[in-house]
């Protein structure tokens, strides 16, 4: 997908549902937002199944652990470590190591970290934290680069011309001897 490309809109009403779409798209573009989500979705089952309870008819079947407060806690903290991936992107490498070290803490403290559904997004979202790099803006091209057009030296070097012999660059040129070639260091004193 272009970001540059131009939008085209059916109908007025969904101006402003495409316009924020766009604004979303490119939000997101700017920040490790699937391991902030990832992270952020692994806090809930952390923090909810020590303190869950079944019923089944009469059946009663409680979930508490005696980590209820430690599990409360590491979800906690992956909600927040989540939410921070998203706006301090500075944090990426301190919040992917946290979220994966809280994730193996949660095996013990909280019913295999949420019976695994906590465990693994969380484990997720700080190697994608750890592995998202920020991007480089790119340098603008020259229009007729854009355009798909080269000037004709950038096609010839492109293209390597090995069709027609001729000098290369690390060659010497003919007028040039053996003690010119080694008086300068092997360069080409002409170029």
């Amino acid at each position: 997908m272009n970001p540059q490309a131009p939008v085209y809109v059916r109908a007025e009403d969904d101006a402003w549902l495409t316009v924020a779409w766009y604004q979303f798209h490119a939000w997101r573009g700017r920040r490790p937002f699937w391991a902030g989500l990832f992270t952020f979705v692994s806090g809930f089952p952390i923090a909810y199944f020590p303190y869950a309870d079944l019923r089944l008819g009469n059946l009663s079947l409680a979930m508490a652990t005696t980590g209820g407060a430690g599990a409360l806690i590491i979800g906690v903290l992956l909600i927040t470590l989540g939410l921070a991936l998203w706006f301090q992107q500075a944090i990426r490498v301190f919040a992917g190591v946290a979220s994966i070290l809280l994730a193996l803490v949660s095996l013990p403290v909280s019913n295999l970290g949420g019976f695994g559904l906590g465990f693994v997004p969380a484990l997720i979202g700080g190697a994608l934290a750890l592995a998202w790099v920020p991007g480089q803006p790119g340098d603008e091209e020259p229009a007729d680069q854009r355009q798909g057009g080269l000037d004709m030296a950038k096609a010839e070097a492109m293209a390597g011309l090995q069709d027609f012999p001729g000098q290369r660059e690390t060659e010497m040129p003919a007028h040039a001897s053996e003690t010119t070639a080694h008086a300068d260091g092997g360069r080409n004193s002409a170029g």
